[in-house]
């Protein structure tokens, strides 16, 4: 393995550590003010992360056959607690597919953010045990089939959000603030 993608792996999961961590922490509950704007930046930091896996080559492991990290996490903790944070918020319209149809379908903020979280720990799985190709191969890989595409739609519907809560001001507000 080279320098230069041993370092890639690191910093990824370092990224996936770091995203984990504070959807865990929004999932708890205990800064609910806090949920939207740490929610869009630690979805913003992980897509910044996928994109990087999708701007090289493609990582292809030795063995064509992934290594047993052993069980998933149970994630369903995570999914209900971030359902409840964002409750009335939680789901969204979605297309399908941009490119290849305009039909639109629900998506669901808990569900993006709690498979993104799967993912990227099942790559620091692999990290932790020292198989760096396979890590970057399983974040790559799930990057571009499914966790990229959740992260999108989740940025764009927290900036949104974000957006409403920052620019929706009642203007009896406003200019007495002003």
């Amino acid at each position: 393995m080279s320098d230069d993608l041993r370092v890639l792996a690191d910093d990824c999961a370092r990224e996936a550590q770091l995203y984990l961590d504070v959807v865990t922490e929004v999932a708890s509950g205990s800064a609910p003010e806090a949920a939207i704007p740490m929610s869009l930046l630690a979805v913003s930091q992980v897509l910044a992360m996928g994109a990087r896996l999708g701007a090289i080559e493609d990582i292809v492991p030795s063995e064509r056959f992934e290594a047993d990290t052993g069980p998933d996490p149970e994630l369903e903790p995570l999914r209900r607690g971030v359902a409840n944070l964002f409750e009335g918020l939680d789901e969204y319209a979605d297309v399908v597919d941009p490119l290849t149809t305009a039909e639109l379908t629900t998506g669901s903020l808990s569900n993006d953010l709690t498979q993104i979280a799967g993912a990227l720990s099942h790559g620091l799985r692999h990290h932790e045990e020292g198989r760096l190709v396979e890590a970057l191969w399983w974040w790559q890989f799930s990057y571009l089939s499914d966790w990229g595409e959740r992260g999108a739609s989740a940025l764009r519907v927290l900036q949104s959000l974000l957006a409403h809560v920052r620019l929706d001001a009642d203007e009896d507000v406003v200019s007495e603030a002003e």
